[in-house]
């Protein structure tokens, strides 16, 4: 244990502990609107394309992550859009962003020698190694999305429990849901340094459904959200440094847990 209050000290556990707190209550925050529009496999889509934007960075030797952001934002656009222009339902949308994702990292990965490594770094999460910038930018990314969601909480409510309604009623439904989608994919490309392509649209589930099973109110479902997810890295980091084992999986684990005990107080109460 006198090793892990020794780490606290050093720079790297500091910026993974930063990193993934914030990551995580944006996907929180996030996932619970995407959860109850049923959308829930949207950040799971995004994830596998980032793998893809990840293997051409390292390709091309740019910066991974900031080629992926403009890459993976668009990509969560298409899909807003393709339902509208072909008929196809929003899921058939994912699902092709979510093949052509991960059809293309693993071309990358055989044209690129030696990107292997360096991928699977990105497939499983390496949160260990998150860089000061990427830090900023996911403290940056939090603040934006929880004041958005202060800023306009009516009109996100609306749009989440009646669309229809909401749109009659003045709200401004296409941009909002432009702007959501473009937050859902920064934060996607963020927290893949967390837990990974393979494990992000868990931290964007599991928080926002653990809260739903014991919150009444919407409002308390959002903060319980954020507050779940931010202690799922903390004691995932934690576990994970303790007992050697992956942060990423530690993390999502841990959130699994909150969600059975979740359903056990539900049952409980009842």
């Amino acid at each position: 244990m006198s090793l892990f209050w020794d780490a606290l000290h050093m720079g790297f556990m500091q910026r993974a502990m930063l990193a993934g707190t914030f990551v995580a209550v944006s996907c929180a925050c996030l996932g619970l609107f995407m959860v109850l529009r049923r959308q829930a496999m949207i950040g799971d889509g995004l994830a596998h394309f980032t793998f893809a934007a990840v293997g051409l960075g390292l390709f091309l030797g740019a910066a991974p992550l900031l080629l992926a952001l403009p890459l993976v934002m668009a990509a969560s656009l298409l899909i807003l859009h393709v339902p509208e222009r072909t008929g196809l339902l929003g899921d058939s949308a994912i699902g092709m962003i979510s093949a052509l994702g991960l059809a293309g990292g693993v071309l990358l990965a055989g044209l690129g020698q030696g990107i292997h490594v360096d991928l699977l770094g990105y497939l499983f999460g390496d949160i260990l190694a998150v860089s000061r910038m990427e830090t900023i930018l996911a403290i940056l990314a939090s603040f934006f999305v929880v004041g958005l969601i202060v800023l306009n909480y009516h009109d996100l409510f609306a749009l989440t429990f009646d669309p229809v309604l909401a749109k009659i009623s003045g709200v401004r439904t296409e941009r909002l849901m432009r702007l959501m989608a473009v937050l859902v994919a920064v934060t996607v490309v963020l927290g893949v340094r967390v837990v990974g392509t393979l494990l992000i649209s868990g931290l964007l589930v599991f928080p926002a459904a653990t809260a739903l099973q014991v919150a009444r109110r919407f409002r308390t479902a959002l903060v319980l959200a954020a507050l779940i997810g931010a202690a799922s890295v903390l004691l995932g980091i934690t576990v994970a440094f303790l007992l050697d084992l992956p942060a990423g999986a530690a993390i999502i684990l841990l959130n699994a847990v909150f969600f059975g005990l979740a359903l056990v107080i539900r049952r409980i109460g009842a």
